[in-house]
Parts: structure tokens; sequence; C-alpha cells
């Protein structure tokens, strides 16, 4: 359930996290140690160096799933985009690699035949997961650091929008095969498993989201803006 009100700097991160513990992720991803004793948000992001507002900005829409337009414009792009960045390093470092370590514990030799199958379906999940991801590192990201920089390009977050499939269809599919068809005697390892999946889903889609509902519109806007100052520029130039 979507929660109603905002957090604001003056709140205490404990707080934050009792109302929904998934935000630790988000923490996680913004690099930010534990020992929040009782500070508040705004103290904990200038102790680490954190743009407060881009912080406020994401938690807030995870938990609301509301977009604050009025403040959309003054978001540091760079700082999402290091935000995004943090994401895939942990996506790609580490949650993947527990999970498939998990995968290849929990299978049972019982299930001989199907296991190299399950560990090859995850393991072209990863293939297509990073694929994603590099487009990204490589393309998108640094395109909007050097548009940040005034800097010109061919390139455009139109593209980025065109292009940006879902990547959580293949890890569906293979909790389907586990919950259909793999039998095992001790599911427990197997049920955390499943767990693990549905969580990496869930936090894959609240990354997609903050793609297409913050970082497309705030390029788009600063796309938008830079071409209006162009052709003022240009129509300054010809009246001379």
């Amino acid at each position: 359930m979507k929660l109603t009100r905002n957090f604001s700097g003056k709140d205490s991160v404990i707080d934050l996290i009792r109302e929904d513990y998934n935000i630790l992720q988000i923490l996680s991803r913004f690099n930010i140690p534990l020992g929040f004793q009782s500070k508040r948000i705004e103290d904990v992001c200038n102790e680490n160096g954190i743009d407060t507002d881009v912080f406020l900005f994401i938690v807030n829409f995870i938990l609301t799933g509301k977009i604050d337009s009025e403040r959309l414009p003054v978001v540091s792009p760079v700082a999402i985009v290091d935000f995004l960045h943090n994401s895939h390093d942990y996506f790609l470092k580490y949650k993947f690699p527990h999970i498939r370590q998990n995968l290849v514990t929990a299978l049972e030799e019982s299930h001989s035949d199907i296991n190299m199958a399950i560990i090859s379906f995850f393991d072209s999940y990863m293939e297509e997961v990073k694929k994603h991801f590099n487009y990204e590192e490589k393309r998108v990201f640094p395109y909007i650091r050097a548009l940040v920089n005034g800097d010109n390009s061919d390139y455009s977050i139109n593209l980025f929008k065109r292009h940006h499939d879902e990547i959580g269809e293949k890890l569906t599919e293979l909790k389907n095969i586990i919950l259909r068809f793999y039998t095992t005697s001790m599911p427990n390892k197997m049920y955390d498993v499943l767990i693990d999946l549905y969580n990496a889903e869930e936090d894959l889609d609240s990354h997609n989201d903050i793609e297409n509902h913050i970082l497309i519109p705030l390029i788009t806007m600063i796309e938008c803006n830079y071409r209006s100052s162009a052709n003022r520029d240009g129509n300054n130039n010809e009246e001379k």
C-alpha cells in the first residue's frame, strides 16, 4: 500500500525505515553506512555527501508512487545517474550472484535432468540484465553528463525511451518453472530462492520506474530548455 505523506529532511532515518524496510535497499545504493542513531535525513545526507533533494525525491516517489512535478526541475540529473549506477553495481555484483549461489545450493540431485537447464536459464537472464545495464552505462549516462555540461550530441533521451525494454519477463518465467514443476523434499531453501526472485523482480521494477518517471522526464525537460535557448540565440543572431 502506497503512503500519502511525504518525508522531509527533518524526519529521522529510523522513522523512514520503520515506514517501509524496503528503503534499506535505497540507503545501500546511496552508500549510506549504518549507525543512524536519531539523526535526521538531511544530516545523514550531508554527512555522506548526498544530495538531500535527490534522496527525498527518490524515496518519496517509491513510497507514494507520485512525482512532485514542481520539484522535478531542481533535481540533479547527475545525482540520479550516480544512484542508478550504484543500483547497477548492486544487482550485478551482489544481488544476482547471491541469488545464483542460493539457487545452486537449493537444487537437488533428484532433478539432475533439469538442474543445469535452470542454472542456464538464470545465467541467460543475468546476461540480459548486463546487456541492458551496459547500454545505459556506455551510452545513456555519458550522454546525460555531457548534456549537463552543455556539450552537443546526436543522441537524445527519446532514443533511450523507445528502446527501454523491461527486463523482468524472463525472471517471471523462471519463477513459474520452479513453482509449477520443481518438486523437492526439503523446500525451505528453494522457498528462500523464490522470495529472493520476487524481491529482485520488485526491485528491478522500482529501478525501471525511477528511470521512466524521473530520469527520462527530467532529461527531456533539460533538452527542451536547451533547444529553446539555442533557438533564441539563433533568432538574436539573425536580427543582428
